[in-house]
């Protein structure tokens, strides 16, 4: 963060370290704490040359979401090689990586923040969960999804945003694990779906053809089994 140095900038420069200055200050606390004189602070800038660049705090604020809503979005882009179950675990670990970094602030762009109601706002939200079910759907070879293949990936990209939230109040389960659990929850979900549809049941079984033993998926069949192991077994009923 640029502190206490004033420079002459060009526009689009002094607009870009502006959203900057913000979104590290959003990614730190609420944006509703952050005020106007501590942005310009942090810019090195007086408080109504700010003003000069964006109207008011709002267009600031939106600014700064959309350059995390598209930072954000590009974290669901991976290279189309190797296992399913690998690619997914990597998109993960990028995902959690923003989350840490910009937690305030990725609540705000999840929740809304300061800018409830605004058209402008919810169309970013929805931009980065398309973008990540546009990037799934590649991952998966597939262009033209069935029904029950875009509510798997559908659901999974709400899930995913919705366990980052709650993880970052308190943050009791250790990353690592819950990065690995949102993997096996698209096998999950997958598998559940395959169960009622032959089309689903084709699709899990080419992914599952391709995942090695030590991978994710297999890693998931392995705790499964060792839990099913611990059910009791139920007495066989006599024959009358």
């Amino acid at each position: 963060m640029t502190t206490g140095v004033r420079r002459r900038m060009g526009v689009e420069e002094r607009r870009q370290q502006l959203i900057g200055v913000a979104l590290e200050l959003f990614g730190h606390r609420s944006p509703d704490e952050v005020s106007i004189d501590e942005i310009a602070a942090a810019a090195g800038i007086s408080r109504p040359l700010v003003y000069h660049y964006f109207p008011g705090k709002q267009s600031l604020y939106e600014a700064a979401l959309r350059r995390a809503a598209d930072e954000l979005a590009a974290r669901f882009a991976e290279p189309r090689q190797g296992p399913l179950g690998a690619r997914l675990l990597r998109v993960m670990g990028r995902f959690f990586d923003f989350v840490e970094e910009h937690g305030p602030g990725f609540e705000a762009l999840m929740r809304g923040g300061p800018a409830v109601g605004s058209s402008t706002t919810h169309a970013m939200i929805d931009e980065v969960r398309q973008a990540a079910y546009v990037q799934i759907l590649a991952h998966l070879g597939v262009t033209d999804p069935p029904a029950r293949l875009e509510l798997v990936v559908r659901s999974w990209v709400s899930l995913a945003e919705s366990t980052a939230l709650i993880w970052l109040d308190g943050r009791r389960i250790p990353r690592a694990e819950l990065e690995s659990q949102l993997v096996h929850d698209f096998a999950a979900l997958a598998a559940v779906s395959a169960a009622y549809d032959d089309e689903m049941a084709g699709l899990l079984l080419r992914i599952l053809s391709d995942e090695p033993v030590d991978g994710p998926f297999g890693d998931l069949a392995g705790r499964l089994g060792a839990l099913l192991a611990r059910v009791p077994a139920v007495p066989a009923q006599p024959v009358r």
